[in-house]
């Protein structure tokens, strides 16, 4: 069955990848095995690996983990991916799994592309300039609603990230797909309308009803209190009446 990222085209940039250039990878093909097996590689130092798409039949790998991560860390959209004992081809980085607690590559998942034929993948946004923004000056909050964007491009012209300025904004402005900009090799994917962020007005430090019905309390138990020596006169007055009656 094939995967549905490869139906249509889709990948997520991993943020550590920069750059428009290809770095190779050589990759040890294996066979595909169950949950045990791939323990295995791990313990030895391996982190196993898929090959998809280019309408070919997906191909399972083992890589060090150390190489793995040296070639991320220094790598382009695009991967020249050796598999050894085969044929080299473009590759990038379809997912990029992650120990949860220690962060080590458990997985990773490749995808191969034509360098002339163009794909969709999702960046991150970034918004710059907030604090300058009229709109934070006095008060105001900007919630950030979408992180990430779908664009289109050639694999090698696809970015890590797309940032906005958004240091023009006031209290009660809207920031939309369509008053984005990206690089002319980029397209940005979605309906215009999206929203990316809002600059919403300050917040209000309302007491919850919890604290309000504590004080409420408080004062009505001070109001309740009889002020020393009341008791005292009251008994010293019962005592008189009850003297006179005799």
């Amino acid at each position: 069955m094939i995967p549905a990222f490869l139906r249509n085209g889709r990948y997520h940039r991993t943020p550590l990848m920069a750059g428009n250039q290809s770095t190779a990878l050589e990759v040890e093909p294996r066979q595909p095995s169950g949950s045990r097996e791939a323990r295995r590689l791990r313990r030895r130092g391996n982190v196993p690996g898929v090959l998809y798409g280019g309408g070919d039949e997906p191909v399972s790998f083992s890589v060090p983990a150390r190489t793995l991560r040296v070639v991320l860390a220094s790598a382009g959209a695009v991967l020249d991916l050796s598999i050894k004992g085969g044929s080299t081809s473009p590759a990038v980085l379809k997912e990029l799994v992650r120990h949860p607690v220690t962060g080590a590559a458990v997985h990773v998942d490749l995808l191969r592309v034509r360098l002339d034929v163009k794909i969709e993948a999702t960046v991150q946004l970034e918004l710059t300039g907030a604090e300058d923004s009229p709109g934070a000056k006095n008060g105001g909050v900007l919630e950030q609603v979408t992180h990430q964007l779908t664009v289109e491009a050639l694999p090698n012209d696809i970015p890590d990230s797309l940032s906005h300025d958004v240091s023009a904004m006031e209290i009660g402005d809207t920031l939309t797909l369509e008053a984005l900009s990206a690089p002319s090799t980029v397209t940005l994917v979605g309906e215009p309308e999206t929203v990316i962020a809002i600059l919403s007005p300050p917040r209000l430090q309302v007491e919850s009803d919890d604290e309000i019905e504590r004080e409420t309390a408080v004062v009505g138990d001070g109001e309740g209190e009889a002020a020393p020596g009341d008791s005292a006169e009251g008994g010293d007055t019962e005592a008189a009446a009850g003297s006179d009656s005799e």
